[in-house]
């Protein structure tokens, strides 16, 4: 019976466009105390907008309230218990008193800009009694206030962390600018030892081609009188 009751689909569609109304009314709000005109065009949408779903909120909350004033009287015709009609009404009248509360902070900004050219100022709602919209703009101006403050100080603490990542790199790149300079003095001083040492090598072996080159000569002239006495003999 729940699957094919109209009530649930009805109930499920009031929830949804009144979760999509509530930050609609926030937004309007927030928009009303910084804009500078009262016909400001972000202003008269916002207003409209949430004009409209306040409407579309109470057609559908009116049908809801026929349908359970429909079955009080015998709710077991249609498939319910006293238990599951008490909640539609409770639901019923909840969302009722929510959609009120927010008609009527519309309509008291509303009456607050006629006949002005601008928007009131927030600190004319300060001191008046049983004014609930008052309190509620002061303490959304102090909300405001301290998320602009928190936002600042995140800022504050960023632009310090990149300060102190700026330092430490330059203080790397001063190491590393130092590092580069003693490698630099050590590979010239191995260059300087390396070409020495290459020259050495060089003497060293042109003595040693002298010194072969002297010896081969030396046993050619040998064999070559060791021939000639062979010759001689024979």
């Amino acid at each position: 019976m729940a699957s094919t009751d109209p009530f649930t689909a009805a109930q499920t569609d009031l929830l949804s466009l009144l979760h999509q109304t509530r930050p609609l009314l926030t937004s309007y709000l927030r928009i009303r105390s910084s804009a500078s005109s009262s016909t400001s065009p972000e202003l008269v949408e916002a207003r409209e907008e949430l004009s409209q779903n306040l409407t579309d909120l109470t057609t559908d909350l009116q049908d809801l309230h026929d349908s359970v004033r429909a079955v009080e009287g015998d709710p077991y015709k249609y498939g319910l218990d006293v238990a599951e009609v008490s909640r539609r009404r409770e639901l019923v009248e909840e969302v009722g008193r929510e959609v009120q509360g927010m008609q009527r902070q519309l309509e008291e900004t509303a009456k607050n800009h006629q006949g002005r050219g601008g928007l009131v100022d927030p600190d004319e709602f300060e001191g008046e009694d049983g004014d609930e919209y008052g309190q509620w703009e002061e303490q959304r101006q102090m909300e405001m206030m301290h998320e602009q403050d928190e936002a600042l100080d995140g800022v504050f603490q960023t632009v310090g962390n990149l300060r102190m990542q700026a330092d430490t790199m330059g203080r790397e790149l001063e190491e590393q600018v130092e590092m580069l300079e003693e490698t630099e003095n050590i590979t010239d001083r191995v260059g300087g030892k390396l070409g020495a040492g290459m020259k050495k090598m060089r003497v060293v072996i042109e003595r040693n081609e002298d010194r072969w080159s002297g010896c081969c000569i030396g046993v050619l002239i040998f064999v070559l009188i060791i021939l000639l006495v062979l010759l001689l003999v024979l």
